[in-house]
Order: structure tokens, then sequence, then C-alpha cells
């Protein structure tokens, strides 16, 4: 039975992975998680009792904490999801991306480099990215993974910078690190300051819902238990210092995104029907990416992976997630967010 740290698992796709961890395979999972305003253990609840699961409240910055948690659970691998992961919190607050984004994958790269030296037997590090460090495409194309890096964000520069320690450490020191790119995530338990449930919930309250500029944005949609399948994929069959690229083949305007959610409402809390009266457009983010979509054809053709849901059958299980799940909305806005608007610049 084999150890993992994963990072980052109190979070939307880091508990996600944990809760598949150990409802599908027999890794033993220690979630290391600093638990930020994003980090929620009621997103594990579920596996918490579980004897394979162990949760250690570790900051990845900490860099004797971290090399305390390799010599206490000898890994066989880590699954490096902790991250700063907002944009618009980007622009308000650069340096806790940095610190987190940069400062903390390096610590975590080079405890592992070191823990990884005294090994006997293999250990993998995977790093779970993002498709904005890619920048934006035009009408057409597709990011590959030879795209050159072109961030246009604080938040995407960060997670760059975190790409470039990752590869470095696998061509400098034999670090075995394999690297993810995702596009855009929706789910259950995901924090409500990203476009879906701040729809969802916005439209429940019968409040405004923010649309920036026109909406024209396009993003390619991912259902996080797919994306949560391709990171096990790549973390147990990819290739040492490759890079997959991961898509949901599901390119959506986010006014049609939210016209959606709008239409799904309709049907299942007719209440505030119609919703989409809600829709309020606002001024833009500095600096919004026009568009991203993936070419995911290397995990798919090397490694056997596709999304399972499509973006209607992924979005009908979100919002009915979130209409069952209120008291959870409940208790992770109960900080210092309230769904106010951030990075206006």
């Amino acid at each position: 039975m084999k150890t993992l740290l994963v990072t980052g698992g109190a979070g939307f796709i880091g508990s996600a992975l944990v809760r598949h961890l150990i409802a599908e395979t027999d890794y033993r999972v220690v979630n290391v998680d600093a638990l930020t305003y994003a980090g929620n253990l009621d997103s594990v609840a579920g596996v918490a009792q579980d004897e394979r699961y162990t949760f250690e409240p570790v900051d990845i910055c900490d860099a004797a904490a971290v090399a305390g948690l390799f010599e206490t659970y000898a890994p066989d691998g880590v699954i490096h999801l902790a991250a700063e992961s907002h944009v618009d919190r980007s622009i308000d607050g650069p340096a806790a991306f940095v610190q987190t984004n940069v400062v903390g994958t390096f610590t975590l790269l080079d405890a592992a480099r070191r823990y990884a030296a005294q090994r006997d037997t293999p250990f993998r590090f995977l790093h779970v990215s993002t498709d904005e460090v890619y920048g934006t495409l035009g009408a057409t194309g597709l990011f590959t993974e030879e795209t050159p890096y072109a961030p246009n964000s604080p938040y995407s520069a960060s997670k760059a910078a975190s790409d470039h320690l990752a590869r470095a450490y696998h061509h400098t020191y034999g670090l075995d690190v394999v690297t993810t790119n995702c596009s855009n995530n929706y789910g259950p338990y995901q924090f409500p300051e990203k476009l879906l449930p701040v729809v969802i919930l916005k439209a429940l309250a019968g409040e405004p819902i923010p649309v920036y500029g026109t909406g024209a944005n396009i993003r390619d949609w991912l259902f996080v238990d797919d994306h949560v399948r391709a990171i096990v994929a790549a973390f147990e069959r990819g290739a040492a210092g490759e890079t997959y690229n991961v898509g949901g083949h599901n390119e959506w305007t986010n006014l049609d995104v939210v016209r959606a959610v709008c239409g799904l409402l309709d049907e299942l809390a007719p209440a505030g029907a119609p919703h989409e009266r809600l829709i309020t457009f606002v001024t833009d983010r500095p600096g919004h990416d026009a568009r991203y979509a993936i070419d995911a054809s290397r995990i798919e053709r090397t490694l056997g992976w596709t999304p399972r849901e499509t973006f209607e059958t992924g979005l009908r299980k979100t919002v009915r997630w979130y209409l069952d799940n209120g008291a959870w909305t409940e208790r992770v806005l109960s900080g210092a967010y309230r769904m106010e608007r951030l990075g206006a610049g």
C-alpha cells in the first residue's frame, strides 16, 4: 500500500482528489493543507474517519514542517495542488500568490529532492497547474504542451514560475516530476468566489448576477471528477519529465454559461424564475484573457484518459449539488468573504 502526500487536499480540486483516492484506490493519503480561506475540511468529512486518511495542517512554505512530513510518512509520491488560484484576488494582492505558488512549490520540490535521493524505491512528484500559463488565444487554435508561456495575470505568472521550477528540478536534479495543465474546473464543493457558484448563489438569493464585460470570454470547462481521474492517470502512468494538458472539450462563453445555469435553476428551483432577469453586466476584469481552449490529445492518446461528463451533464450535477448542500455554502461563507467583487482594478 503506497502513501501519497496531497497538498491542498481541503480545497476544491484537492478534496475531490482525496475523496477519489480513498473511495477508488488503495493509497494511503496524507492531506496537507494550511486551511487558508478556501480550505474546508467539510469537503473531506466523508472520508475523514477512514484508516487510510490523515490530515496535516502544514503550510508548504514552512521548510522544516515540510521536511518533517517526508520523514514521518515516507511517501511514495506527492500530488501538489496547494495554490492561491483566483485571478481577481491576485490583482488585489499578488504577494500571497508569489509566496504560496512560487516559494511554496520551491520548498516542496527541494524537500522532495533531498528525500528522493535517499530512497531505494521510486518516488514521483505530480505538479498540478493551469492552462492560464499559456496566456490567451484568438478565435481559433488550441493550447498544446508546446505552446509558449505568456501569463497575463499575477496568478498565472506565479503558476508559470512554479511550472518552470518543477521542470528544472527534473532536468537538473533528476527528480521524477510530471506536470498537468488543466482548463477551468467546476463541480461540487467549489469555493463561492468562482463563476459557477457565484451565479448559482446570487440567483438563488435573487441578487444581481455579475457578468464581466460583455460575457464574451471563452473557457474550456472541465468537470472536477474528470480532472481527478486525469491526475491519477498522469501520476501512475505518465512519463517522467512530461507535461499533459487536460481539458473538457467544452468551450462556452461566460454569458452562455450564466444563461445555462439560469435555465437549470428555472427548472430545479422555479420560485425565482426567470433567473436570467438578474444578469447584470459589470466592468471587466483588468487584463481579462479572451479565450482558453485545451488540446488534450496527448493524455488521451498516451494514457487513455477522456472526460466522461459533457458540460450539460456536469453542470446539472453541479447545480443540483449546490441546491442540496446549502449548509456547506453557509459554513464556507461565514468568514471574511461574503461574495463581494474582488479584483476590480
